[in-house]
């Protein structure tokens, strides 16, 4: 079992920047510049609004605090926020903007390796719901304010 945890919590981003990537590569026309100009706006702020969120909130680390031995090895800084489980969740809402099944299947991927990080002791559960939070929240301002600059009028 602790092979699973492992493995999902360290290599499992990998196939939702894949499935993403794939995604990208499908869209065509008006629906791919929309696609890239949500992410190039979404992903930088959901990254700078972690950086912030760690800035004004410490959360140690929970093989810290409990003095234990974490599944794999990890650096004892800041848990808050996941960074794996902000970068999945900014993924998976962007996608979600576009295609309510995919971006499901995604949301999906980011709770096993949320779940995965906790289960292996470096990461407490309000790292990785703060992350899906500030995911969700950027995301959905950034394709509010593209959709607004875009038809001005309405």
């Amino acid at each position: 079992m602790n092979d699973i945890i492992i493995f999902t919590a360290s290599y499992v981003y990998l196939a939702s920047i894949a499935t993403t990537a794939a995604y990208f590569f499908y869209l065509k026309g008006r629906a791919r510049r929309r696609f890239v100009r949500l992410s190039v706006f979404a992903l930088p702020l959901s990254y700078l609004t972690g950086l912030l969120a760690g800035f004004l909130y410490y959360d140690p680390r929970p093989f810290v605090v409990l003095h234990i031995v974490p599944l794999f090895s990890h650096v004892a800084d800041n848990g808050f926020p996941s960074d794996h489980a902000l970068l999945m969740g900014t993924l998976a809402a962007i996608v979600t903007a576009f295609n309510t099944r995919l971006g499901v299947f995604l949301w999906i991927l980011a709770v096993a390796v949320g779940a995965a990080r906790v289960l292996a002791h470096v990461h407490h559960t309000i790292d990785i719901l703060a992350s899906f939070g500030i995911a969700i929240a950027v995301t959905t301002a950034a394709d509010a304010l593209l959709k607004r600059a875009a038809h001005p009028g309405i």
